[in-house]
């Protein structure tokens, strides 16, 4: 089952979190036919906006890279209830693995930006972004929470993919300082961490993200452990919206051509078929 773990130190000087989420990147692995780079880049996305979403109490982040390489944009939502999804533009792209390693790096590029959109039920949303350090996702998201969002953290990314493409373990943990934590108390943590296998390696012999915490802080007080699901959040309704948002140019040049359109949406592969009667009557509100 794929969850998220949020925790403290009895210090209270530091947040923890982490997150197992294999069967998560096993179903978009599926659905979106993902080259093995593929999986472990937008695998360690969902991993990573799984943990930068623990914190929600209302609405949904939006976690965008874009660093120029041959994947193209990843975009990775995840809300409140702990629901995730995403996609990559460019899914099939099939690089040779480096020293028994998925080029993760060079498939996403660092000529680019990785941005967060935080949309917590309020008039306007929050919106902030950095240039990419690396394309690695776990460096470039520690990079962003300590920049943009002042806050000194710490991220560890992983997705483990098998010869025949399935996914063998994903997730990661998220550690940030607080204002009360002293400097060697930081180093000691950092030393921790250091020394710490991979990511991977830890989650494919069986360690929980309970565990993994555990593994940084000895005297650790979990919070909360919320259940992670896959879920897209298209519909009918959406799909209709944002063909509206087309224009009434688009839509009268869709009535010309004389046949129905069919809409994929990117996350899940759904596919809508649109009727000439729904775009005349989309049309007509146009002109409303």
């Amino acid at each position: 089952m794929a969850y998220l773990v949020k925790a403290v130190p009895q210090s209270k000087k530091f947040r923890a979190f982490a997150v197992e989420c294999k069967d998560i990147v096993e179903t978009v692995r599926k659905i979106q036919k993902l080259s093995p780079v593929a999986s472990a880049a937008l695998g360690r996305a969902l991993a990573g906006v799984a943990l930068i979403s623990g914190d929600l109490k209302i609405g949904k982040v939006l976690l965008q890279i874009n660093g120029g390489g041959p994947l193209g944009e990843i975009l990775v939502e995840g809300d409140c209830e702990g629901n995730l999804r995403g996609t990559v533009r460019n899914p099939q792209v099939y690089l040779k693995p480096e020293n028994k390693k998925l080029p993760v790096g060079k498939a996403v590029g660092k000529k680019g930006y990785i941005s967060v959109v935080k949309d917590l039920g309020l008039k306007e949303v929050y919106q902030s972004s950095t240039q990419l350090v690396s394309g690695e996702i776990a460096e470039d998201l520690a990079y962003y929470l300590t920049v943009s969002e002042q806050i000194p953290s710490a991220v560890s990314l992983g997705v483990l993919v098998d010869t025949d493409g399935s996914i063998l373990a994903a997730g990661g943990f998220l550690i940030q300082k607080l204002p009360e934590a002293k400097e060697e108390e930081v180093q000691r943590i950092e030393k921790k961490i250091q020394k710490l296998p991979y990511i991977t390696q830890l989650l494919f012999k069986g360690y929980t993200p309970e565990k993994i915490l555990e593994e940084i802080f000895e005297d650790l007080e979990i919070l909360e452990k919320r259940p992670l699901a896959y879920k897209c959040t298209c519909n009918m309704e959406r799909v209709k919206n944002m063909l509206i948002a087309l224009g009434k140019t688009e839509l009268e040049d869709i009535l010309r051509k004389g046949k129905p359109i069919e809409v994929i949406c990117h996350f899940c592969r759904q596919k809508y078929l649109i009727s000439l009667e729904t775009i005349d009557e989309l049309l007509k509100k146009q002109k409303i």
